[in-house]
């Protein structure tokens, strides 16, 4: 018997293989189509009441399925397991608060959005900003399947953002150069000797849409703070906020080598609110490793209670 989870993959993988080999559309235009099947209830998976993470997890899986056959490079997924680390560290730097509204600037399918909206118990709505058609399709009906209060913007998320300020940003920022250099004129950390670095606009551009005292998590590359752009970068934060942790990821989560990720967590400067004591710096040991995973969860814990003094 299967699960739910193997429930809804089955149904999508299905309807999806046979869009794709009826009309020579890609499988992923064929997980927009089963999906849409799915939400006019034409057709639907035989499940039992599912939760939102089994069906966050079955859509995830054909879009990872996808992906592999897709050559754009803008086509990738936050791995499961650092979302769920993100989602652990909202949880616990927002835990005081009844609501909250979040921002995916680089929304992509909204796979990591989503896995952070699942953990929370809180009531919260977002936003997400995607220039990717198809992307934002797919993470349109998700969004759909799963009932979040979300609202949705098909755009450069580094022109003018019609969004009023957030309690929390959360993004697997873009990396590499931003072509445009006309809109990244406007940006402090434009760079005046080469194209500037679409991660760095991202980050100013998050900045200004949080509110003052909110947090933002980004997943950016380990070497963020050595390139040359860094010290501009760094002079942007230290003006505008502080930073509370940098969380380095095991290499063996990613592919290959150089696609290796952090977790940097900033907050921005608020007159009511002080710096924090110490920054957090720790490395995620091997996530199979319960041992290890618990001392390094009561490390954040000290952290946090030695921060809150």
């Amino acid at each position: 018997m299967q699960t739910n989870m193997e429930e809804i993959f089955t149904f999508i993988d299905q309807e999806s293989t046979f869009i794709e080999q009826q009309q020579s559309v890609t499988y992923l235009e064929g997980v927009v189509y089963a999906l849409e099947l799915w939400l006019e209830e034409k057709k639907k998976p035989a499940t039992n009441d599912p939760t939102k993470e089994e069906i966050r997890k079955a859509i995830q899986l054909a879009i990872l399925k996808g992906m592999k056959t897709s050559a754009q490079v803008n086509h990738q997924m936050t791995p499961d397991a650092i979302g769920l680390l993100v989602s652990y560290f909202v949880k616990e730097m927002t835990k005081d608060q009844t609501e909250l509204s979040i921002l995916d600037p680089a929304f992509g399918t909204g796979n990591l959005l989503y896995t952070v909206m699942n953990a929370l118990s809180t009531e919260n709505f977002a936003y997400g900003v995607e220039i990717d058609e198809l992307l934002i399709q797919l993470a349109a009906q998700t969004g759909e399947l799963l009932a979040h209060d979300i609202q949705l913007f098909r755009q450069d998320a580094l022109k003018p953002l019609m969004i009023d300020p957030v309690d929390v940003v959360v993004s697997d920022l873009p990396v590499g150069y931003y072509p445009d250099d006309e809109t990244a004129q406007d940006y402090f950390l434009h760079s005046k000797d080469e194209m500037s670095y679409a991660h760095h606009l991202f980050i100013e551009q998050s900045m200004k849409h949080v509110k003052p005292g909110g947090y933002l998590y980004f997943l950016v590359p380990d070497t963020i703070f050595e390139s040359k752009q860094a010290p501009q970068l760094h002079k942007f934060i230290k003006e505008n906020g502080w930073i509370q942790a940098v969380i380095q990821f095991p290499a063996s989560i990613f592919k290959t080598k150089g696609q290796e990720k952090s977790l940097l967590v900033l907050q921005k400067k608020s007159e009511a609110l002080k710096a924090p004591r110490e920054v957090l710096l720790a490395k995620v040991p091997n996530m199979t490793n319960k041992e290890a995973m618990e001392l390094f969860f009561q490390k954040i814990d000290m952290w946090q209670e030695e921060n809150a003094k």
